[in-house]
């Protein structure tokens, strides 16, 4: 992939999510329906997180996910890390207030080179952000690395519709219903018009399934949801493998 492409992508990517923080949680709503904490619930359930498991959410945003796992595995060390300090900062407030501080770590870090040694974590999870980093496949090897062996790579992710004639509305809600409403709600017009964008290119369900298994995860499975326009894929870390 070109450097500079990369590195602009990556400072663009920035500086939207560094301007919408104060709407994030309202705008996902609208951004899926209001299905978002359905899928995570789902995800959640799918993933069977035991009491004292270990996660690292990548992409954390403002910690909704990061909370969840917390919750779900009661005393585990969770890690949070984002490369928007203010994602982070509105994520610290929700933290606080559910007096998970001291089991929550929050960093700011780069998805593409994660700062934890090998065979870290029981899960590595990414929610709504796999499409927006500068390459997939490094994100996904770096969450593959820092999971123990028989680990978890989770991503929930907005994807492509599988049923046809709710394709065509979807487009359209995301390419031009979905930019007006950042622009009336967050001031944020060309924020919005980029993330439909952002899908255009983004492999499919089952594109991105053969991703993970090309980057040797085993045991792929993707389940599409709510007509496609989300999908959730898991791999494991094959327990014979001390790192990637």
């Amino acid at each position: 992939m070109n450097t500079t492409k990369t590195k602009s992508k990556e400072e663009f990517v920035h500086s939207v999510f560094e301007s919408i923080a104060p709407k994030y949680d309202l705008m996902n709503s609208i951004l899926s329906f209001r299905r978002h904490k359905a899928w995570r619930k789902f995800t959640m359930k799918k993933m069977n997180v035991q009491p004292g498991d270990t996660a690292i959410d990548i992409c954390c945003g403002t910690c909704d996910w990061t909370i969840s796992l917390a919750q779900a595995s009661g005393h585990g060390e969770m890690v949070g890390l984002d490369f928007s300090q203010n994602m982070l900062d509105y994520g610290a407030q929700k933290i606080k207030q559910l007096h998970l501080d001291k089991q929550i770590q929050l960093i700011r870090g780069n998805a593409m080179s994660l700062p934890f040694d090998d065979n870290t974590f029981d899960y590595a999870t990414i929610g709504f952000a796999l499409r927006n980093v500068p390459d997939l496949e490094q994100v996904i090897r770096e969450m593959q690395r820092v999971v123990k062996p028989g680990g978890l790579v989770v991503s929930l992710e907005l994807s492509k519709p599988t049923w046809q004639p709710f394709k065509s509305i979807y487009y359209f809600y995301f390419q031009k219903v979905l930019p007006l409403l950042g622009k009336l709600i967050v001031k944020r017009y060309e924020q919005y018009k980029w993330l439909p964008e952002s899908l255009i290119h983004f492999p499919d369900h089952k594109q991105l399934a053969a991703i993970f298994a090309k980057q040797g995860l085993e045991e792929v499975n993707a389940y599409p949801l709510t007509g496609g326009i989300a999908a959730l894929h898991m791999g494991i870390k094959g327990k014979m493998k001390s790192g990637v």
